[in-house]
């Protein structure tokens, strides 16, 4: 069974720092098998969304919302997935969530995904 967690959530003030981690298990990506993991987040009463990933070649993506920010980097030896965020501000308060799939078209799309880690929150104060 997959089991994602993420961790390394807290509350920062802007222009801060943080980073998080997702440790994925339950599964052997194993080269050719097509296993993608990517980060979203999520604000209360708005939908979930996508903040890029790694895809199945270990290539990374990162949206454009936080380009220059954040960045996404995977473990070359562990199913661990990294997300670097610098330069916090208000607007980055969210859930934030790693998920798994495979086969992953659009590493940003909700949909593509199959496995969902259960969040860790990240609060910005001003």
């Amino acid at each position: 069974q997959v089991q994602l967690v993420e961790s390394g959530g807290g509350s920062v003030q802007a222009g801060g720092s943080l980073r998080l981690s997702c440790v994925a298990s339950g599964y052997t990506n194993k080269r050719g098998s097509g296993y993608c993991m990517g980060w979203f987040r999520q604000i209360p009463g708005k939908e979930r969304e996508g903040l890029g990933g790694i895809d199945s070649y270990g290539a990374p993506s990162i949206a454009d919302s936080v380009k220059g920010r954040f960045t996404i980097s995977k473990d070359p030896g562990a199913e661990i997935l990294y997300l670097q965020m610098n330069n916090l501000k208000p607007e980055d308060s969210a859930v934030y969530y790693c998920a798994v799939g495979r086969w992953i078209a659009d590493l940003f799309g909700v949909a593509e995904y199959n496995y969902w880690g259960q969040g860790t929150q990240v609060s910005v104060s001003s």
